[in-house]
């Protein structure tokens, strides 16, 4: 049976490959019950999508053949830490456990780092440098409403 370094290193084959096609070094593997049902490369490159990383293509495949509630059973691993983004979507699906190869402090380098978004989350919103604003409106309140009592 694979082990935790197996599937961390095909996550490093996917995004050697991908770095040899244009792409960024960056690779996931998503792995449920012992076998491997996603990965994928950030395909930024290819798509200008700045939202195309490794880990939410991977998450996207399963989420659309499979159901997003199968995520619940999986582990992801990863060339790279996973970005502030990545980690909210693991979150949000309930991934069980994730590993990564290497650290914000080792692509910290290369320009590879997330270190100083992760810090940024940290600040209060009005802390923060980019500018966000709460501003209420009643109709938005509403529409909360009307989706729980659907629910």
């Amino acid at each position: 049976m694979p082990t935790h370094d197996n599937h961390l290193q095909r996550a490093i084959t996917l995004a050697a490959a991908n770095v040899e096609n244009g792409g960024r070094p960056f690779g996931a593997v998503i792995v449920r019950h012992g076998e491997v049902i996603a990965e994928a490369v950030n395909t930024l490159h290819q798509s200008g999508d700045p939202t195309a990383h490794a880990e939410l293509n991977a998450i996207r495949d399963v989420s659309l053949r499979l159901g997003n509630q199968v995520l619940r059973e999986c582990v992801v691993y990863a060339s790279g830490q996973p970005c502030p983004m990545c980690l909210s979507a693991m979150y949000l699906t309930g991934v069980r456990e994730v590993y990564f190869a290497n650290s914000n402090q080792d692509g910290e380098r290369f320009n590879l780092s997330t270190a100083a978004i992760y810090q940024q989350l940290q600040q209060p919103l009005e802390n923060q440098s980019l500018p966000i604003h709460h501003c209420p409106q009643p109709e938005g309140l509403a529409l909360y409403q009307r989706w729980a009592d659907k629910a």
